[in-house]
C-alpha cells in the first residue's frame, strides 16, 4: 500500500472513500477534483470534496479521519504528508435542484473511488455557472464535456428545469454542437 505522501489526488480520494465506506459512511467525490479527473488534468484542485450521501454524522467521519492521520482544521481535514485537503460537504448529493441517481466508480491500488458521472460533473459545474455567473465553472464544464461521453439532451432538460436555457445555449455553442 502506498503511503499518503506518495498518493495522487485520485488515489488519496479513493483511499479515504474506501476507508469511510468500511465504517458505513458512503461518500461521493464532487467539485473541482472530479473536474480534474474528467478533464484529464486541464484543471487541478488541492481540495477533495467528498459528499456524505446520507449525512452519517460529522463525528463518525472525524473519528475515521483521525485514525487515518488527518487533523481537522476549520472545515477541512489536513494531513502533514499531503498538500491535499479534504472537505465533507453535507448531502444530499445533487446538482442544482436535481438529485443524483447514478454514481461512477474508479478503482486503483488504494481503494475504490465513488464519484459523479461525467454527465453530473458537467451539471455540477454548470450549476455554478448558472447560479453564480462563474465563467471558470463554464470552462470546467466544457473541458469535462470535451474529454468524456455525456448526454446533451439530459443536460438540456436539466438546464430547462433550472430555468437556465439561455446559459445552456452558451455552453452548447462553446462546445460546437
Amino acid at each position: 500500500m502506498k503511503s499518503i505522501k506518495d498518493m495522487s489526488m485520485e488515489e488519496l480520494a479513493g483511499y479515504v472513500c474506501s476507508q469511510l465506506e468500511k465504517e458505513g459512511i458512503k461518500t461521493v467525490l464532487s467539485g473541482g477534483s472530479c473536474v480534474e479527473i474528467y478533464s484529464e488534468g486541464k484543471y487541478t484542485s488541492d481540495d477533495i470534496d467528498l459528499v456524505d450521501r446520507f449525512n452519517g454524522g460529522h463525528t463518525k467521519i472525524k473519528n475515521v479521519m483521525v485514525q487515518l492521520g488527518f487533523k481537522e482544521h476549520n472545515r477541512y481535514f489536513v494531513h502533514q504528508d499531503t498538500r491535499y485537503f479534504i472537505e465533507f460537504p453535507r448531502g444530499p448529493l445533487g446538482v442544482g435542484d436535481a438529485p443524483i441517481t447514478e454514481i461512477a466508480s474508479r478503482e486503483n491500488e488504494t481503494g475504490i473511488l465513488r464519484l459523479l458521472t461525467p454527465n453530473d460533473c458537467i451539471k455540477d459545474r454548470l450549476a455554478a455557472y448558472y447560479h453564480w455567473d462563474d465563467p471558470q465553472s463554464l470552462e470546467q464544464a466544457i473541458w469535462v464535456a470535451q474529454q468524456n461521453k455525456f448526454y446533451i439532451d439530459s443536460i438540456k432538460e436539466w438546464s430547462m428545469n433550472e430555468k437556465e436555457l439561455d446559459k445552456f445555449e452558451i455552453f452548447k455553442s462553446r462546445l460546437g454542437t
